[in-house]
């Protein structure tokens, strides 16, 4: 009598080896065509405080009017001499940020009969004027001037903030931190901001 074979062991199958990563098929992910457009650009104003837009380019003032007189030679440029170029110059800085700029043209009773331009900006409830140092205007010279122009402004109906730059190359005004914290005032009607600069 044969004996009966044993059973012969069944041969496992093996899974095939993974293949490398950079050889498996990933998951297909929708494409929005609208994250290859380019976004807009924003508005110079949108978001921002028209007021502290102005202040930032009056900062930055100084900086521009001394690159102008670096020009390479001897070209013809602006230079910054009295108050009547520091309102061109900050009338054209003023362009970078704002489309609308409003001009009121007055003769204040300080000026000797020149009159003087004031920037009217953000629909005219920001109103912006330029001041220059010079010899023999002194701290009180510079108080008088600002009471006078802030009443003036304060009787507009629309506007609410008077920016006053007072632009001093030469560092004649001595305090000029306790100068803008003496003449700035702020109300419920009325805001008048001063600012100094360079510093």
């Amino acid at each position: 009598m044969h004996p009966i074979p044993s059973a012969r062991p069944q041969q496992q199958l093996q899974e095939p080896p993974p293949s490398p990563p950079h050889l498996q098929a990933r998951p297909s992910i929708p494409i929005d065509s609208s994250l290859h457009q380019e976004p807009a650009p924003p508005s110079p104003q949108a978001g921002s405080d028209p007021l502290e837009l102005v202040k930032t380019l009056c900062r930055r003032f100084h900086s521009v009017a001394r690159q102008l007189r670096l020009r390479g030679e001897y070209r013809a440029t602006l230079s910054v001499e009295d108050e009547f170029d520091a309102q061109d110059l900050l009338h054209a800085l003023l362009r970078i940020q704002f489309d609308d700029i409003g001009t009121d043209e007055w003769t204040p009773g300080y000026s000797g009969g020149a009159p003087r331009t004031t920037f009217l900006l953000d629909d005219s409830r920001l109103a912006v004027i330029v001041k220059k140092t010079r010899p023999g205007l002194t701290a009180k010279d510079l108080t008088d001037q600002l009471r006078i122009d802030a009443e003036r402004y304060r009787s507009h109906d629309r506007c609410t903030t008077l920016l006053c730059f007072l632009y001093d190359p030469e560092g004649r005004i001595g305090n000029p931190r306790g100068l803008e914290a003496n003449l700035t005032s702020v109300s419920d009607s009325f805001v008048i901001d001063v600012l100094v600069t360079p510093k």
